[in-house]
C-alpha cells in the first residue's frame, strides 16, 4: 500500500471495515511505542536530578574558601536548580507541542512521526555524554534538557495524527490508547533508570578528573544511553510502516518535503524554546513572565516567518483561536494532563527532599530511616498513564466526557488537599519516613484522576469541535497543558526552597476548582447547549 492514502473515509463503515480498521490499527501500534520513548525521554530529568544530588554534582558552585554557612546556602540554590532541569525540559516540551499541533496538516503523519522519533537521539546521547563526567557544567544540562523537549512536542502531533484513522464514535478508545500507553513512558522511565545506572557499561570521570569503573557513578551515563538502540529501531518501524492521509493532509506532501517542512517548524518551537531556557537561567526571569513570552514568541514566529504554502495551511488552523470552546478546554486540558505531566517531572525530586533530606537547616542531612522512594515512584505516572483508555472507554460507555470529568475533578481536589496534609505531617515530625506511606497512597490516587479526567477530555473534544478543528484543538490543549511539566516543578523547587510545598498543593487544589465550575457550566450542566 502507498504510503500516502488519497482515498479516506473512516465514518463510512464499509471502508472502515474493509480497509480503514486494518491500517489505523497498524498506525496506531507504531504510534504508541514512539510516543512511550518520547515521554521517557522528556520526563527523564526527573530521575536524573535526584541522580546528581546523590552523586554530588554541584556544577562548579561550592569553592574550598566558602565558610560552612555559605555552602549551606549554596547548596539550597543548586538544590533549587536541580529543579529547574525537569522544568527546562518542560518548557520546551510544552513549547515545541505548539507548532506540533499543526505538523500533520503540513508534513503528514509518517513523516512527522519518523523525524520527530529520530530527533530524540540528539538528547539520549547527549546526555549519555554529560553524565560521564561529574565536571559537566550546568548549562551542558541546561541545553540537554531543552532538547530533550522534542519528546514532550511529539505528544501533539502524535495525538492529532491519530485523530484522523479512527471514526468520531471510537475517538475516546483510540486517543486514551495512544495517549496512554505512551504516556507509560514516564512510569517505564522512572523504573528503567534507577535499574540500569546500576551496571557500570562505561567509564566515567569522578571529583578529581580519575576514570572511574566498576563503582555507582561509572553507570550514571547509562540514563541517557539505554534509549539510543531503541528509538532507532522506533524511527525504522515509522519511516517503513506508517502513512499519510487525506483527511489530515490535503496536500499529500513527498517524504522530504514532509520532513522539510516539520523541521522548520520545529526550529521555530526550539527557537522559542531557548530564549525561553534563557530568560529563566541566564537572565533569573521569573517563570510567570516566560511562560507567555515563549508561547506568543512561539505563535508569533509561525505566523510571520513561515514559507507561503505552510502560512496559508497554518492560518485555515489559525481559526480554533476564534473558539471559546478551544481556550475552555485548554484550561480544562491543563488540569488533567498538566497535573499528570507536572507531577510526573516534580514527585521523585519532592520525595527526596521531603522523606530524605528531610532538615531544612542542614541540607547535608540524610534521613537513615527515609522510605527507597525510586523503588516506587514509577507507580504514580504507570496508574495515571494506565487509566487514562479507562477514562476513555468509559465516556464513550455513560455517553458523556463531561460527566466523567467532573466526577475526576472532585476526587482530584479531595487527593490533592490530602496530599497537602501528609506533607505538612512529614515535614514538622522528626520522623517523617511514617507518613510515606498515606502520603504516597494520596499520591496515586491523584495520578489515577488526572487520567481519569484526561481521557474524558479526548471523548469532549471531537464532539465539541468538527473533525477538521478536533486535530487542531487536541494539538494545541496538549501544548498549553505540557506547560504542567514547567510551572510544577518549578513551584515546587521554590516553595521547597522557602520550605512551604503545601502551599504549591492549595493552589493546584484552587485552580482544580475553578475548572469544575468551567467544565459544569459549559458542558456538564442540564441546559449547556453541548452534549460532549
Amino acid at each position: 500500500m502507498s504510503t500516502n492514502i488519497s482515498q479516506w473515509d473512516v465514518e463510512d463503515e464499509s471502508f472502515w471495515e474493509s480497509t480503514g480498521k486494518k491500517i489505523a490499527t497498524k498506525n496506531l501500534w507504531i504510534s504508541i511505542p514512539a510516543l512511550l520513548l518520547a515521554f521517557a525521554v522528556w520526563i527523564m530529568w526527573s530521575i536524573i536530578a535526584t541522580k546528581l544530588k546523590e552523586f554530588g554534582f554541584n556544577f562548579g558552585m561550592i569553592t574550598p574558601e566558602m565558610s560552612p554557612d555559605q555552602i549551606t546556602e549554596k547548596l539550597k540554590e543548586i538544590n533549587s536548580l536541580y529543579y529547574t532541569l525537569p522544568a527546562i525540559a518542560g518548557l520546551a516540551g510544552a513549547t515545541l507541542r505548539i507548532p506540533n499541533s499543526f505538523l500533520i496538516g503540513i508534513g503528514g503523519g509518517r513523516n512527522v512521526i519518523f523525524i520527530t522519533t529520530a530527533l530524540l537521539l540528539i538528547p539520549a546521547i547527549g546526555v549519555g555524554y554529560a553524565l560521564g563526567d561529574i565536571h559537566t557544567p550546568y548549562m551542558t544540562f541546561a541545553i540537554l534538557a531543552a532538547l530533550s523537549g522534542f519528546g514532550g512536542g511529539n505528544f501533539a502531533s502524535s495525538m492529532s495524527n491519530i485523530s484522523y484513522f479512527f471514526p468520531k464514535r471510537i475517538q475516546g478508545t483510540s486517543l486514551g490508547l495512544n495517549a496512554g500507553i505512551g504516556n507509560l513512558g514516564v512510569g517505564v522511565m522512572q523504573k528503567t533508570i534507577p535499574w540500569i545506572v546500576g551496571f557500570a557499561f562505561f567509564g566515567a570521570f569522578n571529583s578529581d578528573g580519575a576514570v572511574v569503573s566498576g563503582e555507582p557513578l561509572a553507570g550514571l551515563q547509562n540514563a541517557g544511553w539505554i534509549w539510543v538502540p531503541i528509538l532507532a529501531i522506533s524511527a525504522i518501524a515509522a519511516f517503513i510502516g506508517m502513512n499519510n492521509v487525506v483527511t489530515g493532509t490535503p496536500k499529500l506532501p513527498s517524504t522530504l518535503t514532509g520532513i522539510g517542512k516539520t523541521m522548520y517548524m520545529i526550529t521555530i518551537g526550539l527557537v522559542s524554546a531557548g530564549v525561553g531556557a534563557y530568560l529563566l537561567v541566564g537572565v533569573g526571569l521569573n517563570m510567570w513572565l516566560v511562560l507567555p513570552i515563549v508561547i506568543v514568541l512561539t505563535v508569533v514566529l509561525m505566523k510571520y516567518l513561515t514559507p507561503g504554502e505552510i502560512k496559508a495551511n497554518l492560518n485555515h488552523q489559525f481559526a480554533i483561536f476564534n473558539d471559546k470552546h478551544n481556550w475552555i478546554m485548554t484550561i480544562i486540558y491543563v488540569m488533567t494532563f498538566g497535573s499528570f505531566i507536572g507531577f510526573s517531572a516534580a514527585f521523585p525530586k519532592l520525595c527526596q527532599d521531603v522523606f530524605v533530606y528531610s532538615n531544612p537547616a542542614d541540607p547535608t542531612y540524610i534521613n537513615p530511616n527515609a522510605p527507597d522512594f525510586l523503588m516506587w515512584v514509577f507507580i504514580g505516572p504507570v496508574l495515571g498513564a494506565l487509566i487514562r483508555p479507562v477514562g476513555g472507554w468509559l465516556s464513550d460507555k455513560v455517553n458523556s466526557g463531561s460527566t466523567v470529568t467532573t466526577y475526576s475533578t472532585i476526587a482530584q481536589i479531595l487527593a490533592t488537599l490530602a496530599v497537602a496534609y501528609f506533607v505538612i505531617q512529614a515535614k514538622e515530625s522528626p520522623t517523617p519516613e511514617q507518613y510515606w506511606w498515606p502520603f504516597f497512597g494520596c499520591f496515586m490516587i491523584l495520578f489515577i484522576t488526572t487520567g481519569v479526567g484526561n481521557g474524558s477530555t479526548f471523548r469532549s473534544i471531537p464532539y465539541i469541535f468538527s473533525k477538521e478543528q478536533a486535530g487542531p484543538v487536541l494539538g494545541w490543549t496538549s501544548a498549553i497543558a505540557a506547560y504542567g511539566a514547567f510551572v510544577i516543578p518549578k513551584v515546587f523547587g521554590q516553595q521547597i526552597q522557602a520550605g512551604t510545598p503545601e502551599l504549591a498543593l492549595y493552589g493546584f487544589a484552587i485552580y482544580y476548582g475553578f475548572c469544575l465550575v468551567l467544565n459544569w457550566w459549559y458542558y456538564d450542566r442540564k441546559n449547556s447547549g453541548i452534549e460532549c
